[in-house]
């Protein structure tokens, strides 16, 4: 079986049978987190981010592979969880720019999406980790580069890229010791594959199991293209107001005495607008922009040559017409400072209300939010400043995109836990500037040992600590320091190991599972052994962890 080129019809096929495959298989990739706690959720993340850029997909009508390209690429940014989703977001934001403005893609296209994926990736990750979804992403570009100097077929392309990324994937215990430790390969690079080998059935015309891959087609709305970001604004904080879509075709006597530098010309219009896109080639610059000054963006094309295929629209009235707001609506006045959290539990929830949190999005283990989540509470938040406290290492990435996408100026406080994020909150001053506010939250949230006590999902052994499925574990601040089959115990433990001499306030958050007389049981038993320790305690009602401790 042959294939030279793909269409906009066959990448869509192919997206949708990725996206179906990992919907069937998200419990599986779920099931190699590191930790055998139950929240193990990288599966869910990356499903329900590719199920966001498939949803896209779907709804265009296009056989121009850069349009479907890119509107997977965007539907994937808004929909990103976790970091595995907001990283499967960047590779195949990449990988759509690495389409350029193609109709059809070849082999050497394909090659190049795949490594341009790859590229942007590793610029998102500040501190990128060998041995995960970027590396088995990285090793499967590098394979697909080499070939295409040899090769025609796009299904042997592709083929070779699903092997050498299984085999990638099987090398990642090699490089991340702990995974070698517990016996499970990396779960994001599990994830990829799992796309890849859903692209692979689809263009080799082969029905994936339990699945029906029909590629069904929804008539476009007007002016879809900016349906995905205007949802969850106000028309009013719409910044640049007019979508300003060129094209210019070089003309010599005009390069002669302007040369045309892209990275330049891009800098230029980025200071007068944004969601810029600057696509150029040997003859001809295409040019998106946001700005509020179309006109400007126009005369700037223009030095290089002639100007064509001009589009101007207001965005402003099309999203009066998308969400139905009326022209004269009169925006709500902005609030100076709010703080917007992340926490999963009405007790929790209460407490961070209390202690003046503005929105608290339902979220955390086994529900990460999305991009697009908080950014629609930044919105809600209504204010000039806006800090983002996560409290989970697997929200920040997407709590990051959101403040970058954000109207207002937002920052993110990278709070990994539930008690680093009430002790920033602490630390606000309503008086101090956002960036003073930030550092001293980010200080204060570093001085909390943070504990935490749940119960292990399967048999396995993490840094020489045997646990066995159904026995509960202490953890401190990531670290599993205690196991027993007694939660009481378990926890005795686990205080054992973050209480000091030093250690003046203990922070008790039961959860759901926990009644009143076992948590009277533990503070008696508490009081009793530390009888220096200020003890609070508080009903947090969160899933999955019976006791979550801060220790200062």
């Amino acid at each position: 079986m042959t294939a030279e080129k793909i269409d906009g019809v066959a990448l869509t096929n192919m997206i949708l049978a990725g996206a179906h495959h990992l919907t069937n298989n998200a419990k599986k990739i779920d099931a190699l987190n590191v930790f055998p706690v139950p929240d193990g959720d990288t599966g869910t993340n990356m499903n329900l981010s590719m199920t966001s850029g498939a949803n896209e997909v779907k709804k265009l009508k296009s056989e121009h592979a850069a349009d479907v390209a890119n509107a997977f690429s965007k539907g994937l940014l808004m929909g990103a969880r976790g970091n595995s989703g907001v990283i499967l977001s960047q590779i195949f934001r990449g990988f759509a720019k690495g389409m350029d403005n193609k109709e059809t893609v070849t082999v050497k296209d394909l090659a190049a999406c795949f490594d341009s994926g790859v590229k942007t990736a590793y610029k998102a990750v500040m501190k990128p980790v060998e041995g995960t979804i970027l590396t088995v992403a990285k090793d499967a570009a590098k394979e697909a580069i080499k070939l295409a100097e040899t090769e025609n077929n796009l299904i042997v392309l592709m083929e070779k890229v699903l092997a050498e990324a299984k085999a990638s994937l099987k090398r990642t215990p090699d490089l991340l010791p702990v995974l070698k430790e517990v016996g499970v390969v990396d779960s994001g690079g599990q994830g990829l594959v799992t796309i890849y080998e859903g692209f692979l059935a689809a263009l080799k015309g082969e029905e994936l199991p339990e699945s029906s891959l029909e590629l069904e087609m929804e008539e476009m709305v007007n002016a879809e293209h900016h349906r995905v970001t205007q949802d969850f604004m106000n028309t009013s904080d719409i910044v640049f107001g007019y979508c300003t879509e060129f094209m210019v075709k070089f003309e010599s006597d005009k390069l002669a005495e302007n040369p045309y530098d892209e990275e330049a010309f891009r800098q230029e219009l980025s200071e007068i607008g944004d969601s810029l896109l600057v696509v150029s080639d040997d003859e001809i610059v295409k040019v998106h922009v946001h700005s509020e000054t179309p006109g400007t963006c126009l005369s700037l094309g223009q030095r290089y040559g002639s100007l064509i295929n001009m589009k101007i629209e207001n965005m402003r009235e099309q999203h009066i017409a998308l969400v139905g707001e009326s022209e004269k609506a009169v925006s709500k006045e902005l609030e100076e400072y709010a703080i917007v959290t992340v926490a999963m539990g009405k007790g929790l929830k209460a407490l961070f209300e209390s202690l003046g949190a503005s929105v608290v999005i339902e979220g955390g283990q086994t529900m990460n939010p999305s991009t697009k989540d908080i950014t629609d509470a930044i919105n809600k938040a209504n204010a000039r400043n806006v800090i983002i406290l996560p409290n989970n290492k697997n929200i920040r990435m997407a709590a990051d995109q959101a403040a970058e996408l954000a109207e207002v100026d937002a920052v993110v406080v990278p709070t990994t836990t539930i008690p680093q994020g009430i002790t920033a909150m602490l630390a606000f001053h309503p008086e101090a500037d956002i960036l003073a506010n930030k550092e001293a939250m980010d200080e204060a949230r570093r001085q909390v040992k943070t504990g935490q006590v749940t119960y292990a999902v399967r048999d396995t052994q993490i840094e020489g600590i045997p646990i066995k499925n159904g026995n509960f574990m202490g953890i401190e601040d990531g670290k599993i320091k205690a196991t027993h089959q007694d939660k009481a115990e378990t926890t005795k433990l686990l205080l054992q190991e973050m209480i000091s001499e030093d250690s003046e306030i203990l922070t008790i958050l039961y959860g759901e599972d926990v009644d009143k007389k076992e948590i009277d049981t533990l503070v008696a038993y508490i009081e009793d052994a530390y009888e220096d320790l200020e003890i609070e305690v508080h009903h947090g009602d969160q899933p999955i962890y019976s006791y979550i401790f801060s220790v200062e």
